[in-house]
């Protein structure tokens, strides 16, 4: 009964793509809606889907980065994350590669906390945050430029870090659901699935 993925509910009779940009696209779309007969439009933006990681360590700490987020012209501290852009990567080998770019960190202990979708009613984005155990320092040779070339890291106490969220200090909608579900999970591995469990995308 908790199944929301109802694929046929709407039939698509048109769809047009106002703009294809580098990482997401404009696009309506003409649905016809159960019991009826006149289309409606429906616009939103088309998106790759993304991973979110939240890597903890054995002091139970949380790994937040600081980041510039243009549109919100603010700078944020979020977890690690990255689009599910590479053709052919599933989303575990995405957050496992995403690690290694953003914090040049590997963890041999991977589970699922939560899938979400980001906006529903604006985007088709779908993001999986998953939950990263067992760390070590890795070189990825990764090069980071633009935004990322001027990230800060802290190490923060899980239960500070959810304090944070409550106090209004963390905004980005992925890093609060992740470390929410962190906090939780931690305590209790029936809320933890496997690292390859089936999701929307």
């Amino acid at each position: 009964m908790w199944d929301s993925k109802r694929a046929d509910y709407a039939r698509v009779t048109q769809t047009v793509r106002h703009y294809e940009g580098g990482v997401f696209s404009f696009v309506s779309e003409d649905i016809v809606l159960p019991g009826a007969e006149v289309p409606v439009r429906r616009d939103f933006v088309d998106h790759p889907g993304a991973v979110i990681i939240v890597p903890v360590n054995e002091r139970r700490e949380v790994l937040l980065l600081s980041q510039y987020r243009h549109p919100a012209r603010m700078v944020l501290w979020e977890l690690p994350a990255g689009l599910r852009d590479a053709e052919g990567e599933d989303p575990l080998e995405t957050a496992q590669r995403e690690l290694a770019e953003e914090a040049n960190l590997a963890a041999d202990r991977w589970h699922v906390l939560v899938d979400i979708l980001s906006s529903p009613g604006a985007t088709n984005e779908a993001a999986r945050i998953f939950l990263a155990r067992d760390l070590r320092t890795i070189d990825s040779g990764y090069e980071r430029t633009d935004e990322e070339a001027d990230f800060d890291y802290r190490w923060v106490d899980i239960a500070q870090a959810a304090r944070l969220v409550a106090g209004g200090q963390l905004h980005n909608n992925a890093t609060v659901t992740g470390i929410l579900s962190a906090v939780r999970a931690l305590d209790d591995d029936s809320l933890l699935r496997e690292p390859d469990a089936p999701w929307l995308s």
